[in-house]
């Protein structure tokens, strides 16, 4: 699969980089981009910057860059991933802001019907956080918040983030063991 991973400046870099690990490791194309918090997230909370990035994926988009090929439904994708999302991101892609690229990218895999998920990575939301989640839900996309479970019995960070991407991983359709399924 071709998979469009968008990062914002939401806390929770962390997902974004073990799914674009396990995705590459299972053989998918990785397409990323990445807002300006975002990449202050990232150096902050994992210490990667621009060059770290660029080589652990296939394509890395500059956000400022609107003509890049994933602004254009003809550019062929199965799915988009915006990992960890935040509320500003949610409200502009509700609202069909498309003032960037990744919210460019975000609107043409809504428009093209392909899945579109986002992990929004917010605590407490308040009622306009929920309303856009709702109406992003009622267009199509999937709303997998960064809230992991336990009954896997975690015993380290690492398992808390392979929980959360496998949970993004069973959405894309993509087999994994990244926990220990519930039986």
């Amino acid at each position: 699969m071709k998979i469009v991973t968008g990062i914002t400046g939401a806390s929770g870099s962390i997902y974004a980089l073990r799914l674009i690990e396990v995705l590459r490791e299972a053989g998918h194309e990785i397409h990323a981009v990445v807002t300006d918090s975002g990449w202050q997230v990232l150096s902050h909370e994992c210490g990667v910057d621009r060059q770290e990035l660029q080589r652990r994926v296939d394509v890395l988009y500059n956000n400022d860059d609107t003509g890049a090929a994933i602004a254009s439904g003809s550019f062929l994708t199965d799915a988009m991933v915006i990992v960890p999302c935040s509320m500003k991101t949610a409200g502009c892609i509700a609202h069909g802001i498309s003032d960037n690229l990744l919210t460019r990218a975000a609107d043409v895999t809504l428009k093209e019907n392909h899945p579109l998920l986002l992990v929004p990575r917010e605590t407490p939301m308040h009622a306009i956080h929920l309303e856009n989640l709702l109406k992003l839900a009622q267009a199509g996309a999937r709303i997998i918040p960064a809230s992991p479970g336990f009954y896997h019995r975690p015993q380290t960070l690492d398992d808390l983030v392979n929980m959360m991407v496998g949970k993004i991983c069973d959405q894309l359709g993509v087999r994994h063991s990244l926990f220990e399924r519930w039986h």
